[in-house]
């Protein structure tokens, strides 16, 4: 990776997390967001934390106003629940593409996310039997599965435009945004999991409506619980 490629991947990083913690609500809307502050807690100077905020406002989870610098513009549940609606959609015709064009070698990856899901419902599960918090690292294993299991579908899918103008839609709305709902039920989490291995049944058999049809389904149901979670933190 050269230069460029490492500041862009810094840069991506900073403002995913400052995202995650305006989703999660550690940055409810109206904090103002400074600079020197940032730069300093994660340890890198002020120009990609600068070049972060920007990328936050054209996603409009910021406003950069003149003197006053960030301030956290927060989203409205019915901006979520339109961005999925679309992801659906755009989802669902990866999914069916998927089913027509996946290799072997993407099959396997599929396989492999699968079971770290699996491995993380079975941490999540244990956790809530002996009455503890899910710990950070289950959260994490999910999420990785989760990326890996949408990024390896829309690469199997074979179109540039569809990966693309998902990526743009993932940069203002990502795929972990329901990472908080379902960390915090393990029967949502177990659904979440059956959804993804039907998913890839379908698309193992060769079944491209099918694929879309269940992949549609999945995607609506993480946004409608993302959904709900912002209108209850809105009228608490």
């Amino acid at each position: 990776m050269n230069a460029l490629d490492e500041r862009r991947a810094l840069v991506d990083k900073l403002a995913a997390e400052l995202q995650a913690r305006v989703l999660s609500g550690e940055l409810p809307a109206g904090t103002r967001l400074r600079q020197e502050a940032l730069a300093e807690q994660f340890g890198v100077s002020r120009t990609p934390v600068r070049e972060a905020l920007r990328q936050l406002q054209a996603a409009g989870i910021v406003e950069l106003r003149p003197r006053r610098g960030a301030l956290v513009r927060g989203l409205s549940p019915r901006e979520i629940r339109d961005a999925y609606e679309v992801r659906a959609e755009l989802e669902g015709l990866a999914a069916e593409l998927a089913a027509q064009r996946i290799r072997d070698d993407q099959t396997d990856r599929l396989h492999a996310a699968q079971s770290q899901f699996r491995e993380a419902l079975g941490r999540t599960v244990a956790a809530r039997k002996r009455g503890s918090e899910v710990a950070d690292a289950e959260i994490a294993l999910w999420g990785r599965a989760n990326d890996t299991f949408h990024q390896v579908i829309q690469e199997a899918a074979g179109n540039d435009v569809l990966v693309a103008t998902l990526g743009r839609l993932h940069r203002s709305f990502p795929r972990d945004l329901s990472r908080t709902v379902l960390s915090e039920s393990a029967p949502l989490l177990r659904e979440n999991v059956e959804e993804h291995e039907a998913i890839l049944e379908a698309i193992e058999r060769r079944d491209p409506a099918g694929a879309r049809e269940l992949m549609q389904r999945h995607v609506r149901h993480s946004g409608a619980l993302v959904t709900l979670r912002f209108e209850q933190r809105a009228n608490p």
